[in-house]
This record gives C-alpha cells, structure tokens and sequence, in this order.
C-alpha cells in the first residue's frame, strides 16, 4: 500500500542549487568513515561505499537528514577545482560536529554554516587533494538504491531497535510504525540517526513495518521480518519493494 502525507521538506524536486563549502576525512580506501552518527555500520556492505558524506550541524538536522542524497560540485576555485569533473553524489551517512575551540568560532562545520566533509575518494573527484576545503554547490537529488529496503534488528527481550537503511527515493525516514502478531500498529521514537526504537515484546512474533519519508511518502512492508528472526540479523523486503 502507498499513501501520501503532507509534504514538510524544503522540496526533493528542487533543481536550485545551494552555497556551502566542503572538505574530507579518512583515506582513499574509506577508513575513518564508516559507522558514524546516522547508525550505519560497514557502508561497504551496507551498499553506500565511498559516495558518502558528514554533514556540519545545520544540514544533518540533529539526524533526521541521515540517508538523504545530495549532488554537489566545486565551484569559483579554477585553483583545486578539477575542470570538466562535473558533479559527484553522495549519501549522508555521518555528523561533522561543531569546533568552538578558540579562535575556530566560524569553523566550517559550526552553525549556521553549510559543510560537506566527503569521503577522500569523493573530494578528489572533483578537486585537488591539497585544497584542502573547497567552495561547493549543492542540491537535493532522489537516491537510487538496489534491492528492498533493509532492517536490521538489535536490542534484547525488553527493547527493540531497527535500523532502516537502503531507503530509495527520498532517503532520510521521518517515521516507523512496527506491527506484530496482534492487531494495531505501535509507533516506533528516533533515538538516533536511523535507529528506530519500541519498548514492545516482540520476539517470536512476525513483524511488518509502515516506514514514512520526508517526501512524504508511505510504505508499508507486511510479514517483512519472519517470527523466527533474532537480533543482529538483517531482512530485506521481498520483490525489491522500496521507494
């Protein structure tokens, strides 16, 4: 089943592009950029690879930005920007957390700036390794995932936290509801990043999931988890259903 709710986001469809700046962290084979603040865990596995970036405090949006897809190019620097690289596209999958520290009160990953700190791989595809910090437009873009959308259960008994990922389309997940065994759907709290919490019992039971995203979108996935399931395992949605 497909349903619509009110659109509150700035637009997915918008073509505008946005100011900001960019750097990157880790090294070409993506050390220090998995895991992260959005709850992802091996990005390799978990399809996003390299094509991945930490967001400064403004656009990560205490999380609720995390999976969401952006393009972005290097722009008014003929210096580093690599001419003819044209745009790179990536998924929000960390936090570039704010620095205070004297005298980086304007460090580019502070509000209200606008940062992307890329992945090394995504940085020299479309600027010089020795920039360093590169200007840089931006624009939402739909992402394109393959296969079904992903939830990995976690937790014990008492609590239970999924992590949604591989979301297509709009990306970043405003809302989950999870069902069981009996009828009614129970609303599951962000905790954080991607991570989705209930403090039902479920175990032993066959779940379905009703995921919303910031587009406004609405899918439910039924029976997606079996009743045999157990944490630290990852089902998929069957038929390629995602966005």
């Amino acid at each position: 089943m497909v349903l619509f709710v009110p659109v509150l986001s700035d637009g997915l469809d918008s073509r505008k592009w946005h100011h900001a700046h960019a750097t990157f962290y880790g090294d070409m084979q993506g050390g220090a950029t998995m895991q992260g603040a959005c709850g992802y865990g091996d990005l390799f596995q978990q399809g996003y690879g390299l094509a991945t970036a930490a967001l400064s405090t403004v656009l990560f949006n205490n999380g609720l930005t995390c999976g969401a897809c952006f393009e972005i190019r290097c722009v008014k620097d003929p210096q580093w920007c690599i001419l003819g690289a044209g745009t790179i596209k990536v998924t929000a999958t960390n936090f570039c957390p704010p620095n205070y520290t004297p005298p980086n009160f304007d460090h580019w990953c502070n509000p209200p700036q606008k940062h992307f700190d890329l992945s090394m791989k995504m940085f020299t595809t479309i600027a010089m390794y020795k920039a360093g910090i590169i200007p840089v437009e931006y624009r939402r873009v739909p992402c394109t995932r393959y296969g079904g959308l992903k939830f990995e259960m976690r937790g014990n008994p008492y609590w239970l936290l999924v992590l949604v990922y591989n979301v297509g389309k709009a990306g970043d997940v405003t809302q989950v509801s999870i069902k069981g065994s009996d009828p009614g759907w129970l609303p599951m709290a962000r905790v954080w990043g991607q991570n989705w919490v209930t403090g039902s019992n479920l175990v032993g039971q066959a779940l379905s999931f009703r995921v919303t995203t910031s587009d406004g979108k609405r899918l439910e996935f039924d029976n997606v988890v079996p009743s045999y399931w157990q944490f630290g395992q990852t089902y998929e949605a069957g038929g390629n259903k995602n966005f």
